[in-house]
């Protein structure tokens, strides 16, 4: 999804707009309407229309008043709007969408050497050459379609600690549940494992389908991230392996679903009994048996 919000005036009426917004630029909806800005499937696109929400993800951002932002698919710029009214000092918007650029610009004009627009493939982007040696963060409302990826590639930086102070990200409620789970519930995987590793995650609240033009079958949620300055010492690759192995096959005993990898052998390295399943491992026993790899 890409991060978007429309005005309403403080004491108006739900849903009704003033031809001017809090931060002095047109609501959305009319900037959505000026530029037929209509929501792409194939984008993943889902427009965030609420200032309130905008402004709280912008919140749970912490200070950004010495940050450079670095948002992934700001779409008509709802998101970015919000970033620059709490007082990011820059943002850096990486947008595929060619339709969304004149919003932005319009954006970046009334609020002068504040926004930077990258147009192009997010998947494709060099984030750490983005960053300008100062505080940055990652803020976005992703993109449904690159979101899990574009997170496992921040988590596996082979620098580390990494370019970013902090993530806080929007994804499917499920996908969001999967970053945080801890051992032993029925969202752990990957996902939790990678996260865990390397930051503390958290979901810092839920977004109501509504809330989205158009809206999606499903909530979403808000997930903040904080790196961990010294996450226990493992080669990203291996770890990679040994997590995709255990968990392609989560319903087999250990012993099997890592067969490839040593099995039994490579079980008794570390002290892991063979027949516990995948779900069951801590983080510290995923990668002491990425270390034994």
């Amino acid at each position: 999804m890409a991060g978007r919000s429309a005005v309403e005036v403080p004491g108006s009426r739900p849903g009704e707009q003033s031809s001017l917004s809090a931060d002095g630029l047109p609501p959305l909806r009319e900037i959505i309407d000026r530029h037929d800005l209509r929501a792409k499937r194939s984008l993943g696109q889902n427009f965030l229309l609420d200032l309130n929400l905008t402004g709280k993800i912008a919140r749970t951002a912490g200070d950004l008043s010495q940050t450079t932002i670095i948002e992934v698919g700001p779409g008509p710029g709802g998101l970015t709007r919000a970033l620059l009214m709490h007082g990011a000092m820059r943002v850096i918007a990486i947008e595929r969408d060619e339709r969304c650029l004149a919003a932005l610009a319009e954006i970046a004009d009334h609020y002068p050497g504040r926004l930077d627009t990258i147009p192009g493939d997010a998947l494709k982007t060099d984030f750490q050459s983005l960053a300008s040696g100062g505080p940055t963060r990652i803020v976005a409302n992703l993109p449904y379609n690159i979101g899990t990826e574009l997170l496992v590639r921040w988590l596996t930086s082979p620098l580390w600690p990494p370019f970013y102070q902090s993530m806080t990200l929007m994804f499917q409620r499920e996908v969001a549940e999967r970053i945080v789970a801890p051992p032993a519930s029925d969202a752990y995987g990957r996902l939790g494992v990678l996260a865990g590793w390397r930051t503390e995650a958290r979901i810092a609240f839920d977004v109501p389908p509504q809330a989205f033009t158009p809206a999606p079958k499903v909530t979403s949620s808000v997930v903040h991230l904080i790196p961990r300055p010294s996450p226990l010492p493992a080669e990203v690759n291996k770890l990679a392996r040994v997590t995709e192995a255990a968990f392609g096959q989560r319903r087999k005993m250990l012993r099997q679903s890592l067969k490839g990898l040593g099995g039994e052998r490579l079980l008794a390295a570390v002290g892991i009994d063979g027949t516990r399943r995948a779900e069951t491992l801590s983080v510290e026993e995923f990668v002491a048996l990425a270390n034994a790899v």
